[in-house]
């Protein structure tokens, strides 16, 4: 099995020792970045391994793409593409497992196989079913926001303060899920970049890492090879580069939250990540400290 949930809730609690890594895994066809590369199951388990032999000490399983424009998938699509993979996870995995999903049955597999986070980027909205089942769950779980859906959450995306509205929906919805039984400790909130947000809302949020600590929560950030740094170089008069040659601003965006004190990074590039955040802690000790 992976590691186990008490050892990641101590983990995240020892913030001076920095962010975890968690290395993305796409089990689609048509992510925004990675898509199609890692479908085949043989394919997901070497990248697997490649991910933490690189440093990640968690993994993101994901079945259902969820970039801007994407369609939904159906449930048995989605547990097709990931249930392969799942049982062919080494009983071994020196690294904490989770599953990037927002349906109940597609959670309880990953549980079945070790998983102890659920990636949610629904926040509840999509399967009804899986916040009250995660309640009575060892699990731990990322409350994520987005506006909309996938496949339209960026057509015409409006704040009156970005920062401010997901805060507040974070902080709402974390204590609904306390409400239903799920220990406080357990809920890690994701502002969810790129997730129905403008260029200038993504950058509201980056700014306001260290606010959303104040609610109490482990934050996780995912801004790897986000189209907000693509926009960036297009407001710059250059062009936009395609995702999988955004690392330079991967890795501002990375040691930016690292330096609020997010404590888990989503990011792609693990290698390079890691190298980065080395050196940053070794010219200076992290502000939490």
């Amino acid at each position: 099995m992976a590691r186990p949930l008490d050892a990641l809730l101590c983990r995240l609690q020892e913030t001076g020792r920095g962010p975890l890594l968690m290395g993305i895994v796409n089990l689609t066809p048509d992510s925004f970045s990675d898509g199609g590369r890692w479908l085949e199951p043989g394919r997901a388990l070497e990248q697997v391994e490649v991910l933490v032999a690189a440093g990640a000490e968690i993994v993101d399983l994901g079945g259902e793409s969820t970039r801007p424009g994407a369609a939904p998938v159906s449930e048995a699509e989605e547990l097709d593409r990931v249930e392969p993979v799942l049982r062919a996870l080494p009983a071994d995995l020196p690294a904490w497992l989770s599953i990037d999903t927002q349906r109940r049955s597609v959670a309880a597999a990953a549980q079945a196989a070790g998983a102890v986070l659920v990636n949610d980027v629904s926040a509840g909205g999509r399967d009804p079913e899986l916040l009250p089942w995660l309640a009575t769950q060892p699990l731990a779980y990322v409350l994520m926001h987005m506006r909309g859906q996938p496949a339209g959450m960026q057509q015409a995306p409006h704040y009156q303060d970005a920062a401010a509205e997901v805060a507040e929906f974070l902080r709402t919805r974390a204590a609904g899920l306390t409400a239903l039984g799920l220990p406080r400790e357990r809920i890690l909130l994701d502002p969810g970049i790129g997730f129905g947000k403008r260029l200038e809302d993504n950058r509201a949020l980056l700014r306001a890492l260290a606010g959303l600590r104040e609610l109490g929560h482990p934050l996780l950030l995912g801004a790897s090879r986000k189209s907000f740094i693509g926009q960036l170089e297009e407001a710059a008069g250059r062009s936009a580069s395609p995702a999988n040659a955004r690392l330079g601003g991967s890795l501002a965006a990375a040691l930016w939250a690292a330096a609020q004190g997010v404590h888990v990074l989503r990011v792609h590039d693990v290698v390079e990540t890691r190298q980065a955040l080395d050196v940053w802690r070794w010219l200076e000790d992290p502000p939490w400290r």
